[in-house]
């Protein structure tokens, strides 16, 4: 006498809730690169915005840039991040996600602590418009 096969049990590996992970050692790669070229992107940004107000010449004097597009660089550095952070954790890439995470943070302080700086700059020139520096700016 046959007996029926039974149903196979019950697989948990099987469905849509079947997590799977990047490989740990590309993960770990990429976080580290992504994370090195955007702050080499962020010293580059903040470096010419430096270089902006260097003068060689004894008699004149300088002064740098407006931080504002320099922040608008910035922010685009940290949008960049949110958007690879977005991209490795559809991924399951984790570290990457943290790595990125971090960088978003990082750029957002600088953001907010370069526009702080910038308007207690311009709250002087308001206060004094005939100031040596602000006859230049606005």
């Amino acid at each position: 006498m046959e007996l029926p096969a039974a149903p196979p049990a019950f697989d948990a590996t099987r469905g849509p809730r079947r997590r799977r992970r990047a490989d740990p050692g590309a993960d770990l790669g990429a976080g580290c690169a992504l994370v090195v070229l955007e702050l080499v992107a962020l010293g580059v940004i903040f470096g010419l915005w430096f270089l902006s107000g260097l003068s060689f010449d004894p008699v004149r004097t300088v002064e740098a840039d407006p931080l504002g597009p320099y922040l608008a660089a910035a922010g685009g550095v940290g949008l960049l991040a949110v958007v690879a952070a977005a991209v490795a954790a559809r991924a399951g890439a984790f570290v990457t996600v943290a790595g990125q995470a971090v960088v978003a943070v990082l750029v957002c302080l600088l953001v907010v602590g370069g526009a702080a700086v910038q308007a207690h700059g311009e709250r002087g020139c308001r206060g004094l418009p005939t100031a040596a520096r602000c006859a230049e700016g606005s």
